[in-house]
């Protein structure tokens, strides 16, 4: 097995950003129970010589289980983050990093990786943070061997499945970090799994009431929980046999969007997807719970970005609060800045400002 962060192939790709090159990137990484796998991604750097550069990584929101949801195969992928709620979105899933011009106007390389499975081989194991984590620290582990100039201070921010993403990147092992060291990460609208299980709400309704249509998103928990769990885990524990059928079915062609689209179609017309009640739920709750964020006090100070408007209109605002809660309890140096006028997908925009700001307060 190849050590996490070797580099197997760049290739350089054309990018609209000024003074900027981009290569996309497959590098090697583990999961959260260590099984290697391979991750495609984005490294962004200035155009001009440096060395000893910050390099910012971030963790990309929800975009789907298999490859028609990499965010590094859409077309000109090296820009700022448009998403499919935007008027001008051409197409199904969210790609791009917010701010990127700035970064590398400020002289950091930017780094976005696409996670296991989104590119790669195999099921996307969405919202395993710790999993997505490592990925997220093993794409500048590779971009450091890259002629770019990147040196070892990181800085981290992830949106959605990736606030939960850079939550966790906070909580690795010390051999996943090596040489870097980590001066902050900024989760923004994090969805951290362990406290949406905790919570509730309406994402968990239909695992407690069968008349409920499961959402797209629960149904990728479920599938990316199992895709890591392999040995302890069967997906005919939570889902019926039509479900696994369907689900299966589609999983690598269609985006989120479209997979939550057609969940529910096929519950009205088909029958039951999950399993009412779920078998071995404790033993899923266990494994959700153990690749989660808020397990350990954060390595270095976290800035929570809240999008209170209308209490949160994708992850809400007490699962956000519930981390931050955790977090401190733990003994983490955490902030907190709340949005009240932004929605989930108008948050990145709205913060990254704010959050490149702090980040660069943070450098040595």
């Amino acid at each position: 097995m190849s050590k996490p962060g070797t580099l197997i192939s760049q290739e350089e790709i054309s990018t609209k950003l000024n003074g900027a090159k981009a290569w996309r990137v497959r590098y090697h990484s583990t999961d959260v129970n260590n099984a290697p796998h391979e991750v495609t991604g984005l490294v962004i750097a200035p155009d001009s010589p440096g060395s000893n550069r910050p390099v910012f990584t971030w963790g990309h929101g929800t975009t789907g289980l298999g490859d028609a949801a990499c965010p590094s195969a859409q077309p000109d992928p090296a820009r700022e983050l448009i998403t499919y709620f935007q008027p001008q979105a051409t197409q199904q899933i969210d790609f791009g990093v917010p701010g990127l011009q700035g970064f590398i106007d400020a002289g950091w390389v930017v780094c976005a990786t696409d996670y296991q499975g989104l590119g790669t081989p195999g099921v996307h194991q969405y919202t395993v943070g710790r999993s997505q984590a490592r990925d997220t620290i093993n794409i500048v582990h590779a971009a450091r061997t890259m002629q770019v100039g990147a040196g070892t201070v990181v800085g981290c921010a992830g949106w959605s499945e990736g606030g939960g993403t850079a939550a966790a990147v906070a909580e690795l092992d010390a051999a996943d970090y090596g040489d870097l060291n980590l001066i902050g990460t900024v989760p923004i609208s994090p969805g951290v799994s362990k406290c949406g299980l905790e919570i509730g709400g309406a994402l968990m309704s239909a695992l407690k009431d069968p008349s409920i249509p499961p959402d797209g998103h629960l149904i990728q928990i479920l599938m990316g929980t199992q895709a890591a769990n392999p040995k302890t885990l069967a997906l005919s524990d939570v889902m019926t046999k039509l479900g696994i059928e369907i689900a299966e079915t589609a999983w690598n062609h269609q985006p989120v969007h479209h997979f939550s689209d057609m969940i529910a179609r096929m519950f009205r017309l088909k029958g039951a997807i999950l399993n009412y009640p779920p078998k071995n739920w404790d033993g899923w709750v266990s494994a959700i719970d153990a690749a989660s964020a808020g397990q350990v006090k954060p390595i270095c100070p976290v800035l929570v970005c809240i999008d209170t408007f209308d209490g949160g209109t994708v992850v809400p605002v007490t699962w956000q609060q519930k981390y931050v809660a955790d977090a401190q309890a733990l003994g983490g140096k955490v902030e907190t800045r709340e949005y009240p006028h932004d929605d989930h997908f108008a948050l990145p925009a709205a913060c990254i400002h704010e959050a490149r700001d702090w980040l660069t307060r943070l450098l040595p």
